[in-house]
């Protein structure tokens, strides 16, 4: 009989469950080619270990990453327990492990990773109620989050530990343990000792078995139809993940075919090709795993700086989105429905998505049905869209969403991909964004300005600036060529830290080369915002220029926009550009590390750093800033609470800089809110949007009276600088006049 029961409970459960996987495997593969994915795989195994194995991810976040490693582990070496239950039902009630099975150690093992599951489900349970979304609200990262399956999903783990160590102590008592009375099985042993002993163990014994092997089979099938799905199916998409340095470039616009997109060769392209992402289907099978596989964690949506802010965005609920909306639409994608059809609602969490929150889009319309097919994926609520304006346009394409998931969604390219097809084929995006793309399409810089006037700054130094001529040959005497960037030569606050980066340049000795009126904007902000073909247009003109320049040597190229420098360094290479490029600060550590910058001039003065999104997370560029600013005499530095890869944005990034902020709080005003929290004299950076977004919150502020008026926003080049030049002694006090002698008095003669 027992043998007759769990072999029915297992192929009920590999029927109901293999149906369910075999449909999400043809689900996912009917995505659109994702070319690329799988090269490297030496790289990818070893990231999957570190990630996977080693949780590394996860462990960000200490009390919550231990609980999820000591489950994960548990898991894994629990499933031996699984193994020794089946063959005590099947083979012997005495059954073991060949060769392992009855290690002490291995018992040992299996009982603390028992305990430890426990401890870990406990914490989870902790960590659920103090920051329960009915009580916090939008402050919980669960908000939105699917809380009631979550919490059964905490109850029938444990009913799995609970049913193995109530096997165990049944089997000790009865004879049957393949370990024997030990004590190092610390946990059996209690469980034995609490049972007792009798001939009612063996009984059970046999109950908990089938209570264990039924637990776990339910356990099975609720996890392929729920978040936690990600058991599965994370691995997976941890190793088909891009593997860049840090976040990476943006991928480039591909056909249907997984190849990118030549704008300037438009007969290369079929009728059918759709730039960007307009409808479900549009995703690459890489897009439909990302959907599967988020966990619901809210870990995206606690650090976004437009969630934080009171925007619509959370990037969690985002892809939920996605995903429900997927689910509900499977069927007409891969099943053969057509609209003619009505079908019940299936695969999908009806009627519990988020407690439809209002910032979710999905639920405007729930279900498998003809409405579902029809909406679209961007919309209002009249229209019954997927994902909402004004979530879209609210990202900043910070990466914080990217950078803290523990699974590896990517988030920001699914976002851009939207952006893409509602600009180059809806035409629907911000109307300030439409000035800055008309400025760049007519001037070559966003704020419309002539091309002679990059070089103005040039004429306020007193010395001379080499320059850079397009198809002529770069001396061997010049090191880098300086690419200005249209903020560092356009605008007057970045045009100071420019002045200060060639002037510290020139003391160093460093020979350097600028293009002047022939540079033209790298088109980030374009990109960001969802225009590739203006993109490709203006950097293909830059790499031109660029490539035109010969030298003896590869040309290194050192900027001081972290958006030039990510653009230049990592996107231009899609178009043609290869080049070495440095970020400003990479270069000025270097300089003070080989004693040609030597900081002298004590700064009494308290700091504290501001990470650039797009110098950071973006390119894992941390260290080199706080090297500069460390090495500078009585400066005294404090870092912000949120800062390196937790940094928050200052609310530029994504072409945000060039919107309007209508909604919620201003980012800018949250960023500068926790810098002046510190009291500095200084707030630093390394970043011209982020010098003008810091700048204008500090001048607001002080306006409010909030701050103090001697709290400056500078550049870590302009504050190096003060530490090179001594500050000009104050003028002598003028020596008093003497008095004038006293008139003689007259001789009177007679």
């Amino acid at each position: 009989m027992r043998v007759i029961i769990t072999v029915a409970l297992t192929l009920v459960t590999a029927i109901i469950a293999g149906r369910r996987i075999l449909w999400l495997v043809k689900l996912i593969r009917s995505g659109k080619p994702a070319k690329g994915r799988g090269k490297d795989a030496a790289p990818r195994v070893v990231n999957d270990a570190e990630e996977v194995l080693g949780q590394k991810k996860l462990l960000k976040w200490s009390v919550p990453g231990l609980a999820h490693f000591f489950t994960f582990w548990g898991f894994l070496i629990l499933n031996l327990t699984i193994l020794e239950a089946y063959g005590a039902l099947i083979i012997s009630k005495d059954f073991h492990i060949p060769i392992i099975g009855e290690s002490q150690v291995l018992g040992f093992l299996e009982d603390f990773f028992g305990v430890a599951v426990l401890c870990g489900l406990a914490t989870f349970a902790i960590l659920r109620v103090r920051n329960a979304p009915a009580r916090k609200q939008r402050a919980s990262r669960f908000y939105g989050s699917h809380t009631g399956p979550a919490w059964i999903i905490l109850i029938m783990i444990t009913l799995v530990v609970l049913t193995l160590f109530g096997l165990r102590g049944a089997q000790m008592n009865a004879g049957q343990f393949p370990f024997g009375e030990s004590k190092w099985t610390f946990a059996s042993y209690a469980t034995a000792q609490l049972f007792g002993q009798g001939d009612y163990n063996e009984g059970l014994a046999t109950f908990f078995l089938i209570a264990q092997v039924a637990v776990v089979m339910v356990f099975l099938v609720i996890v392929t139809y729920s978040k936690h799905l990600h058991i599965a199916t994370a691995p997976i998409n941890v190793y088909f993940k891009r593997l860049p340095k840090g976040l990476g470039p943006l991928l480039p616009v591909t056909d249907n075919n997984g190849d990118p997109i030549d704008f300037a060769d438009p007969d290369s392209l079929d009728e059918d090709t759709v730039f960007g992402k307009g409808k479900i289907e549009d995703f690459t099978w890489k897009g439909y795993l990302d959907f599967a596989t988020c966990t619901e964690c809210g870990r995206c949506q606690s650090q976004c700086p437009a969630w934080n802010t009171g925007k619509p965005l959370s990037p969690k609920l985002l892809i939920m989105d996605l995903r429900d909306h997927l689910f509900a639409k499977a069927p007409y994608l891969i099943d053969g429905k057509t609209a003619g059809e009505g079908v019940e609602p299936a695969f999908s969490l009806e009627g519990d998505h988020g407690a439809h929150v209002p910032e979710a889009g999905y639920p405007r319309v729930e279900g498998t049905n003809v409405e579902q097919l029809m909406r679209p994926l961007v919309g209002d609520a009249a229209s019954f869209g997927v994902i909402d304006p004004d979530v879209l346009w609210s990202c900043t394409t910070c990466g914080a969403c990217v950078e803290q998931c523990p699974v590896d969604i990517e988030h920001i390219d699914h976002i851009v991909d939207m952006r893409r097809y509602q600009v180059l084929i809806e035409s629907a995006f911000p109307s300030e964004a439409g000035v800055m793309l008309r400025k760049l399409e007519s001037k070559g810089n966003p704020w419309g300005l002539a091309p002679k006037m990059r070089e103005d700054w040039i004429k306020e130094l007193d010395f001379e600036v080499k320059r850079a001529n397009p198809g002529e040959k770069l001396g061997p005497e010049i090191e880098y060529l300086f690419w200005v960037g249209c903020a560092g030569s356009l605008e007057d606050r970045s045009k100071k830290v420019t002045k200060a980066f060639a002037e510290l340049l020139n003391v160093a000795g460093v020979e350097f080369a600028v293009l002047g009126k022939e540079e033209t904007c790298t088109g980030d902000s374009a990109r960001r915002l969802g225009n590739e073909f203006l993109f490709q247009q203006l950097g293909q003109q830059n790499v031109e220029v660029l490539n035109s320049i010969t030298r003896a040597e590869p040309l290194k190229i050192v900027a001081t926009c972290p958006h030039c420098f990510n653009t230049i360094a990592n996107e231009y290479p899609q178009i043609g550009g290869n080049y070495e490029v440095v970020h400003h600060t990479q270069l000025l550590a270097k300089l003070v590390d080989e004693g040609r910058l030597t900081p002298v001039e004590p700064v009494d003065k308290k700091v504290t750093y501001h990470d650039p999104c797009y110098l950071g997370r973006h390119n894992k560029v941390y260290t080199p800033p706080r090297d500069v600013l460390g090495a500078i005499p009585s400066l005294k530095s404090e870092e912000m609470h949120r800062c390196k890869d937790r940094g928050f944005c200052c609310g530029a990034g994504g072409a945000r800089f060039w919107m309007e902020e209508k909604i919620g709080k201003r980012v800018n005003v949250e960023r500068t809110e926790e810098a002046l929290g510190l009291d500095p004299d200084l707030i630093s950076t390394a970043c011209p949007f982020c010098m003008v977004m810091l700048s204008d919150a500090v001048t607001a502020k002080k306006a409010d009276g909030d701050a103090r008026d001697d709290v400056q926003v500078l550049d870590v080049a302009q504050i190096l600088q003060q530490s090179l030049t001594a500050p000009p002694a104050p003028p002598a006090a003028p020596e008093p006049e003497p008095e004038p002698e006293p008139a003689p008095e007259p001789v009177v003669t007679s």
